[in-house]
């Protein structure tokens, strides 16, 4: 059988076949051909990637949550966000809101406090203008990944309809870090960063909205997306919406204890010391890197402290749940005197 030539056989595969085999040139056709399928199929499922889109694909993604974290139904949704954020009597906040912090259970659970976050954003957005785009920080649950993942497409459908993402915007920031990228893979199945989604649908309609998930708390990961942040909100009027829950545990004292002193560090801007106090077997918030970025980006942008509007726990509104596993819910925002700032 014929050798191939070893023009045929780009230098970039060297390290995977050997130099020997690839410079003698005893690869045959069929060898090639069998290696280069088995490349396109495994190469894929092995990242959990239908392939690396790019930005500019035409697709609109459909929620997984629906009809499990949230209602499928369309008018039942609606009646139940927008009854949480009316219901929300937050403290009026003064300056304008560029960061704000979440909860992502089922809204059973915490929507009523995601209300509050929505309802100071709504009310913030009426007051001194609507946010162009709004950056969605989750994380996943099913596992890790270096970098930020970036969902692609022209949008994502809940059932309030289709939330348009922001692609100028994605593309900016993936333009400033190797660590952001676009890839749909880690979107599939979590629910961090999408269950906030038909909040924004509901409190800021007409913005757009970028989807991201963070795979890893490298350091140079949060600073990267800090730093490339920064960056667009010198292009377009931003807000960052971090997802996170806060303690999980049987205990409700010990959930209701921690997580008071959690909110105290989140009110005085000590990302540093939540990160201290955040390990593996201590999760203070589940979405430690959200939260992080999310505080070192309002802090960027001039935000000298952190406003705490509501908190409660699963133990709280569900007795039952106390000894068996109670999980703890916060709602803040970080707004910046822009006079000052200028």
């Amino acid at each position: 059988m014929a050798e191939v030539p070893v023009r045929w056989f780009p230098d970039t595969f060297l390290p995977l076949f050997g130099e020997a085999a690839v410079k003698t040139g005893i690869l045959n056709p069929v060898l090639m051909f069998v290696l280069g399928v088995s490349l396109l199929m495994v190469v894929p499922n092995f990242f959990g990637w239908e392939g690396l889109k790019m930005a500019n694909a035409s697709e609109t993604h459909k929620a997984h949550g629906s009809g499990r974290w949230f209602p499928g139904d369309k008018r039942e949704l609606r009646k139940m966000v927008d009854l949480y954020i009316e219901n929300a009597q937050p403290e009026p906040i003064e300056g304008r809101i560029v960061a704000a912090i979440a909860p992502h259970a089922g809204y059973l659970y915490s929507g009523k406090v995601a209300g509050f976050t929505f309802r100071a954003i709504k009310d913030n957005a009426q007051k001194v203008g609507v946010p162009e785009t709004v950056v969605v920080l989750g994380f996943s649950h099913r596992g890790g990944f270096r970098g930020v993942a970036l969902m692609d497409g022209d949008g994502i459908e809940t059932p309030l309809g289709r939330a348009v993402l922001d692609k100028d915007a994605g593309e900016t920031l993936a333009s400033l870090s190797p660590s952001i990228f676009f890839n749909y893979g880690p979107h599939r199945e979590e629910h961090s960063a999408e269950n906030e989604i038909p909040f924004v649908q509901a409190a800021l309609p007409d913005s757009k909205m970028v989807v991201a998930l963070m795979g890893d708390h490298d350091p140079q990961t949060l600073d990267a997306l800090v730093k490339a942040l920064d960056v667009l909100s010198r292009k377009k009027r931003l807000l960052v919406v971090a997802s996170t829950d806060m303690l999980h545990d049987p205990s409700y004292d010990l959930v209701s204890q921690t997580d008071a002193k959690t909110l105290e560090k989140l009110s005085a801007m000590d990302s540093d010391g939540l990160r201290k106090e955040w390990g593996y077997d201590k999760q203070i918030f589940c979405g430690i890197g959200p939260v992080v970025v999310a505080m070192k980006f309002a802090k960027e942008q001039g935000v000298k402290k952190g406003s705490v509007l509501y908190y409660r726990n699963s133990g709280d509104d569900f007795p039952e749940s106390r000894g068996r596993w109670v999980v703890g819910y916060g709602s803040a925002v970080f707004a910046v005197d822009e006079k000052v700032k200028n």
